[in-house]
């Protein structure tokens, strides 16, 4: 149980009761807080820390500054509630410690409906508009329309008309619900609204603050902001938004970024994500079968309405929405996706981190994987596309798990691009080792082939998987390398493969239906479950399984669904491939006893 240190700073304190359960969260907030009370220990080694003084000055801001509009809260101190918090604390207590400037760059806020993320989020504007001291500061609220990016500007309009303090540093340019413009003349800085349809060229933002972002079709105004971020020493982009319909949106790539770095499945200093989100098993009844219990269980609903317990928006509220949806599907997957943050038509990611973590293994020592029997899977890219290569290798008396190890390659050229393009640090990979680069603008399929030859003398390898689509390709690069393979074919009837050669690399077909995925899938899933595998991290092969997503077809077969799933996903269907490939070997050695199966097949 995480305890909470006398007269520690709010957002740590908050991190720390959720992580000990006394405050209830959903699972990627309990990631955000287990990510928070790490880096207080190792984030220096990256070069960060976290300034208590100034997370709390930054609290200190909204509580002694500024006010609440609307209702029962026209007028009161903007107190902050512990989620609200966690969430000011991190974006301005965690600093670099080179220049003592922000870290976080991104801040991704998704909740239900109604948690007052607006006004905190005009808030954090007003803050960067005075109390930054960043001279010249452009602080712009945008959305997909200038009527939407109004909505949060005039929560900061609502600030300066309630704050002395604000209206003696500020002025605004027009009148009434027309004013336009928040100045602060000390420093020639601004608060403007912009919108994709009323687009600004070359914005310089200190700060932007984007509403609603499941409703950008696209990233294209966040992205004309972003562009302008490398004019500023620490410029911030809030992003906050409710739970989204349609998963190949700009708004989902932000959700599943955000999802992997809050629970450490992607490594991004600069992003912090406070994202709402249910358990698995609350969309379970009580024997395990799929059914809607959160709707029913109010003890679960805190989790994606973080202000509840201060009545916002308040349970009646909440019962109200599910009962004037019923019997209507269409109205209540809104309800579900306003007020309980289900992505109503997503796929649900295929493995957790709950689930991929602990099998992660940075210690161990690849020198007792020479020689080591193993068996492999490629996936050979077309053109420029992630080319994956992995190695799951057999226990030993000295090792008694298996262990998956992968290898990626990307064309060099267009690389920074890349990097932009599918928002992973493809160049930083590069440079750590993680991956291969080729030159040119395309993989070289003779660095891959020659590649898995020096891998065929280092290791003892028993079979490497192989989209049957691509075997032309390798047999034309294999001889052009001088590099001997045999390919195999699977015999059903006596169980065992057979080569068309005796000699070489066995390169085994391997059927990309739902079909034949499904066994390699459940081999794989069992395996991590059961903790018998452990994982040689590489951040590119984290990445692609956390992109996975499984689709059943309609008699029940899985695979990954690369249409379904956001970013690549090559390392996950090769490590699923070199799983099936695996089975078979377990049932040639049922079949012919251990001893001599190795001998007669492989």
């Amino acid at each position: 149980m995480a305890k909470q240190k006398k007269n520690e700073d709010r957002a740590t304190a908050y991190a720390r009761s959720v992580l000990s359960g006394d405050i209830v969260a959903g699972p990627i907030v309990r990631g955000a807080c287990q990510r928070h009370i790490d880096d207080l220990k190792n984030a220096g080694e990256r070069g960060y820390y976290y300034d208590e003084y100034g997370a709390s000055e930054a609290i200190a801001f909204f509580e002694e500054v500024l006010c609440l509009n609307g209702g029962q809260f026209e007028g009161r101190p903007f107190i902050l509630l512990p989620w609200q918090c966690f969430i000011v604390g991190s974006i301005f207590g965690w600093k670099r410690r080179k220049d003592g400037f922000r870290r976080f760059q991104l801040a991704y806020i998704e909740t239900a409906k109604g948690s007052g993320k607006s006004p905190l989020a005009a808030g954090i504007g007003i803050k960067g508009l005075v109390a930054d001291k960043e001279p010249r500061a452009e602080v712009y609220s945008c959305a997909t329309l200038r009527d939407q990016a109004m909505i949060l500007f005039r929560d900061a309009l609502a600030f300066y008309d309630q704050s002395e303090e604000l209206q003696k540093r500020l002025k605004t340019s027009g009148t009434g619900d027309n004013r336009w413009k928040i100045s602060h003349p000390d420093s020639s800085s601004f608060f403007v609204v912009i919108s994709s349809d009323k687009k600004k060229s070359g914005p310089r933002p200190h700060m932007y603050i984007a509403d609603e972002i499941h409703e950008h079709p696209d990233g294209t105004i966040v992205g004309l902001l972003e562009k302008g971020f490398k004019f500023r020493r620490q410029p911030l982009g809030v992003e906050i938004t409710n739970s989204g319909f349609n998963r190949a949106s700009f708004c989902f790539e932000r959700h599943e970024m955000g999802r992997k770095v809050a629970t450490g499945l992607l490594q991004n200093d600069k992003v912090f994500a406070y994202i709402c989100s249910l358990d698995d098993e609350d969309f379970l009844d009580e024997n395990g079968k799929p059914d809607e219990h959160y709707l029913v269980d109010e003890s679960l609903w805190i989790k994606v309405n973080p202000s509840l317990d201060a009545g916002i928006p308040g349970y009646d509220y909440l019962r109200k929405q599910i009962t004037d949806a019923g019997g209507m599907p269409s109205q209540l997957s809104e309800v579900k996706r306003l007020n309980f943050c289900v992505w109503t038509e997503a796929e649900n990611p295929w493995l957790s981190g709950a689930v991929w973590n602990p099998c992660c293994d940075n210690g161990f020592d690849e020198s007792l994987l020479a020689g080591r029997r193993c068996t492999g899977a490629l996936d050979l890219s077309a053109v420029n596309d992630l080319t994956s290569l992995n190695f799951i290798f057999d226990p030993t008396e000295e090792d008694p798990f298996y262990r998956l190890k992968s290898f990626f390659w990307v064309p060099e050229e267009g690389l920074r691009r890349k990097s932009e393009l599918d928002r992973v640090p493809y160049d930083v990979w590069a440079r750590s080792g993680h991956l291969f680069t080729s030159q040119g603008p395309t993989i070289s399929k003779t660095q891959v082939v020659k590649f898995i030859h020096e891998c065929s003398i280092k290791y003892d390898i028993a079979g490497i998987a192989f989209d049957r689509d691509r075997m032309p390709d390798l047999r034309e690069f294999a001889q052009k390398a001088e590099i001997d393979i045999a390919v195999g074919a699977w015999d059903k009837e006596k169980r065992e493969w057979k080569f068309d050669n005796n000699s070489g690399i066995k390169m085994m077909p391997f059927g990309q239906q739902a079909k034949s995925m499904a066994p390699a899938i459940d081999k794989f899933e069992t395996m991590l479950l059961n903790r018998e595998i452990r994982i040689i991290v590489n951040p590119a092969q984290t990445w692609c399984v956390a992109n996975a997503v499984v689709k059943a077809d309609e008699d029940g077969y899985r695979k990954i669904s690369k249409r379904k799933s956001v970013g690549r996903v090559d390392g996950a269907v090769t490590a699923v491939m070199a799983c099936g490939i695996l089975e078979k070997r377990e049932i040639i050695k049922s079949a012919y006893g251990a001893e001599n199966a190795e001998v007669l097949t492989f």
